[in-house]
């Protein structure tokens, strides 16, 4: 009989040391709520050595499969550590022809392509890919890494926790307990998040693993609204390595939560000019916005834009960054549809969050409410979720629901989002008067 999850992976952190992955197989990407957890960076110099080192290698040996294949995901890593999505077809090409020299038990390639698929958000794809590759190879640990990271965003959380514990019946590494960790905290489960992210500290010796750990920490100390202590994990995770953009991400959230607008902006600014991906530049944006610097954030919206079109262009599919944008920008109704579209691919529940969302902002509260309930079911401890949901029941009437849901977003996290956290405050103010 095979042990559950939460016991495997606690024994597995104590008693091996950790694999230094590089974040190709990663599923949480360094945006708050995005997309599930990463494993450590590899730094870009070492992927560009590792880009040449492979390019010199087929130029003698045209035939070599595999370095075809390492290529093909050392282009999809530097993608995600430069945020350039361009490297994209450059990925494809190579993970292509690795199959084109050896069509058949080519589980590497086949993995690449599932892991190219999932950062273009192609999900349906990565699981059809992860699939191709454990029938050629049963045993590939980053198989299952890449058929975890499909599932999860798909919306099976079942399907994505049993890939991920028979990757860590595989291979016990940082990888696995990252999924690991986000799948406990998907259910509910933070303090058990939490000691898996510890166990995985304490047998951490790279640097890029140890900042990822930290970052991973500090994450979760923000989402229960512990400030300190998530500011103590970025701040460690930075001495360790201070290249690691995901933790000056996190110390802007703290910042903006203690009323520093400048030091956040300051970080926030730094993140975006670096990897300017949508979900950066919208977080710079929101900060301008609350600073008054008005023409500043419409501009970062712009770019926000551009970098989104640049990710469809390349192959991504991304109607969720697509609708985040049009509330932004004020645009309800135009986010609607886009959130729709995005739903369809993948229930998964910032999804469903954001459709739910979007239908309150454009007035169609009833509609709203399933996509927000779903939500909060799926993921129950984000502050986020049931904010959006305790504002919908308020508006549809249901005084005593909307209390429940405001006083657990206070209990979550009050510090949840510098410009809704307020309004959550008085709105939860002016209902416990009435009660």
């Amino acid at each position: 009989m095979r042990t559950p999850l939460r016991t495997v992976v606690v024994v597995a952190v104590a008693a091996v040391a950790l694999l230094g992955a590089g974040a190709v197989f990663g599923l949480r990407s360094p945006a708050p709520a995005a997309a599930p957890v990463a494993a450590s960076p590899a730094a870009p110099d070492r992927l560009a050595a590792t880009i040449a080192r492979a390019q010199d290698r087929l130029r003698e040996l045209p035939s070599d499969h595999e370095t075809w294949a390492a290529l093909g995901l050392a282009y999809v890593e530097q993608a995600r550590v430069t945020a350039d999505p361009s490297l994209y077809p450059k990925a494809e090409g190579a993970l292509k022809r690795s199959l084109s020299v050896r069509p058949d038990s080519n589980a590497t390639a086949l993995v690449g392509l599932g892991a190219l698929a999932n950062a273009r958000h192609e999900f349906a794809a990565a699981r059809g890919f992860a699939d191709d590759a454990l029938r050629a190879n049963p045993y590939d640990a980053d198989a299952y890494g890449v058929l975890a990271d499909a599932q999860t965003q798909l919306g099976d959380a079942a399907a994505a926790t049993t890939a991920i514990q028979r990757m860590l019946d595989l291979r016990p590494g940082l990888a696995g307990y990252a999924r690991a960790s986000y799948d406990l905290e998907q259910r509910g489960e933070v303090p058990s998040a939490i000691d898996l992210m510890r166990r995985a500290l304490d047998a951490a010796v790279d640097p890029a693993d140890i900042a990822f750990c930290r970052n991973q920490l500090g994450d979760l100390a923000w989402s229960t609204g512990d400030l300190a202590a998530a500011s103590a994990e970025y701040a460690a995770g930075l001495v360790a390595s201070p290249a690691f953009l995901a933790l000056l991400r996190g110390r802007a959230r703290v910042a903006a939560a203690r009323g520093d607008l400048p030091a956040a902006i300051a970080d926030a600014g730094t993140v975006a000019a670096r990897t300017p991906t949508p979900d950066t530049l919208m977080e710079y944006a929101a900060l301008l916005r609350l600073a008054g610097r008005t023409d500043e954030a419409a501009r970062q919206l712009t770019l926000a834009n551009a970098a989104h079109r640049l990710f469809v262009a390349n192959g991504g599919q991304d109607d969720l960054s697509g609708a985040l944008l049009a509330l932004a920008r004020g645009d309800a109704a135009g986010a609607v549809p886009l959130a729709r579209a995005e739903w369809r691919r993948r229930p998964f529940a910032e999804v469903a969050d954001v459709l739910g969302w979007s239908l309150h902002l454009s007035g169609q509260d009833a509609q709203a409410l399933p996509h927000l309930r779903r939500a909060v079911a799926a993921s129950p401890r984000n502050a986020l979720f049931a904010f959006h949901l305790g504002m919908t029941l308020l508006f549809l009437g249901d005084a005593d629901a909307a209390l429940v849901q405001l006083r657990q977003v206070r209990s979550l996290n009050p510090y949840f989002s510098p410009a809704d956290g307020p309004t959550a405050a008085r709105a939860l103010s002016a209902l416990e008067a009435r009660s």
